[in-house]
This record gives structure tokens, sequence and C-alpha cells, in this order.
């Protein structure tokens, strides 16, 4: 995975990462920082935005100057005995095979949502944070031409790269949109399913980016994602961690935040299983949920 680089910050200074737990909160944010700037935990959506923009964007430039059939610098990671957790290998090689080297290698994941996502013919697909565009062209590829697999992604190279893989697979039922997931750039009830693979962690705001989701589904829509949970024991200096933020560790919610915040978004039929450790904190999960139908009235 590409490395970033984080702001560094005096060994005594209130922003110093032994000193961020201090200042998680907005009301002391000023006086703990001297400047209002943002502190580890409590780092600000635009601040966010930024360092996982800056992270993707370095990740399609590697792709997109890397030798594809080298195989030496394909964004993976890997944890407890080598396994990979992250990447195109949690692809089956049928999916694989389907799409161009640029888009596998440009996979980022934590999962395949599409293998749990229960496709069909004719359905509209969002897949939020869409990347290098993998989960939209095998979207694409399961609802057939009388479907639509639409992509959200807010990193111009990612976009970029996507929409040429879409062009070298051959596949025209696909529309990439650029903005954030907080605020998804598609009309009310336009979509039957909403995927995603290790994105949500990734925002500031997540209870604003499930409003969304639950905005865009049609009534009996699902929500099936592939995401990163946090361990309720995860300490405060993975979560302030930046670098970890945008690995999609520090970011994560635990499994009963999650669920509440699928609720409170009025989700329901709410589903959450791990699949694989990725850290000692934390794990993948596979993470589900379904807007309610529309009630009939008399």
């Amino acid at each position: 995975m590409a490395d970033m680089t984080v702001a560094d910050t005096s060994a005594d200074s209130c922003c110093a990462p032994a000193q961020q737990s201090t200042c998680c909160e907005p009301s002391t944010k000023t006086d703990c920082c001297g400047h209002g700037e943002s502190c580890g935990c409590d780092a600000g959506t635009s601040d966010i935005r930024e360092s996982v923009r800056e992270r993707y964007a370095a990740a399609a430039t590697q792709v997109t100057t890397t030798d594809p059939g080298s195989g030496c610098c394909a964004p993976s990671e890997t944890f407890d005995g080598g396994s990979e957790v992250f990447g195109a290998a949690l692809y089956a090689l049928g999916d694989r095979e389907q799409l161009p080297d640029t888009a596998t290698l440009a996979s980022l994941g934590c999962g395949n949502p599409t293998a749990v996502a229960e496709l069909h013919e004719g359905e509209t697909v969002l897949d939020l944070g869409s990347g290098g565009g993998i989960d939209v062209l095998l979207s694409a590829k399961r609802v057939g031409p009388t479907g639509k697999a639409h992509g959200l992604d807010m990193t111009d190279e990612m976009l970029a790269l996507a929409r040429e893989n879409a062009r070298k697979a051959g596949v025209q039922n696909v529309q990439f949109h650029k903005g954030y997931i907080e605020e998804i750039p598609l009309p009310d009830e336009s979509v039957d399913v909403v995927i995603s693979n290790c994105v949500l962690n990734l925002s500031a705001d997540k209870p604003r980016v499930l409003r969304e989701v639950a905005r865009v589904l049609r009534p009996g829509g699902r929500f099936a994602i592939s995401d990163v949970i946090a361990d309720e024991s995860m300490d405060d200096a993975t979560r302030a961690d930046m670098q970890a933020y945008t690995g999609c560790i520090a970011g994560a919610l635990t499994r009963q935040q999650f669920a509440a915040t699928l609720g409170d978004a009025g989700l329901t039929d709410i589903e959450i299983r791990e699949t694989h450790r990725v850290h000692p904190q934390a794990a993948s999960a596979i993470i589900r949920a379904r807007k309610p139908s529309e009630q009939c009235t008399r």
C-alpha cells in the first residue's frame, strides 16, 4: 500500500501522538493545540479527506506507472502468518481474470462486496469509494446490460483510472461520479444496492454517510459492504494514528457502534459478520442491512 507522510509535531506539543487523547473534543481543541488545528482522533473532515485523497491518488499513480506484469508493486498487505488481508487477492481468480490488471492492482479493499451483495439482472448498483473500479466493473457484469453500476470517488486520479479500466474491459453500463460519500450525487430512491469495500471507515462523518445511503436506496433496497470493524479494546494511540486511519484501521467503528449507526439511519435486518483479522485490534467484516419496504396504506 502506498505510504503517506504525516506532519511531524514536537515531542512536547500537546498535539504530539502521546498527547492526542487529551485533544478529542472540539471545545478543547483550541486550548489544547493553541491554534485550533485538528488533533489526532478529532481530525477535521477536511484534514481526513485530504490525507485519504493523497494516499489513494498516490496508489492510482503507482498503478499507472508500474509494469503490471512485474507484480512487484501491487498495493496489498499481510497479517497473521502472511495471508493477504487487503487487495485483489481477496477476489476469486475468475473475477480477477475478467478485468484489466490496472483494475485489480488498484484494489485496496478488505473484502469482496460483489460476492455478498447478491446482485440480480437489471438492478442499479452504487459503489461508494469506487477507486480503480474493480467492484463497479464486476457489478456491471452481474446486473447485465439492463442494469447499471455507478461508482463514486473523490480522487481525480482514481476516477481517470476507473474510466480507463471500464474502456479496456469493454463495459458500458457504468458511470463514475466525482464527489463525497457524505454527499452522494444521486437522486432519492434511485439505486437498488449500495456496496463499498473498506471505505466507510475513512469517513469523518459515518452517520451522514449512512443517512445518504438510506436516502438513495429504493424501498427494500440493500446495503452490502466489506469494511473494518474495531475491537472494543482498540487503544487510543491506534485511533489517533492518521496513517492507520488512511489504512482503514483507526477510523473503524466497533460492531456495536456500526449496528447502532445503521439503525439510526433507518436501516433494518442488520448483519455484521467478521471474516478475517487485519490488525491485532481490528477485523474485516461483511456488513449487510436493508431499507424497509414502503408500507401499504388503506
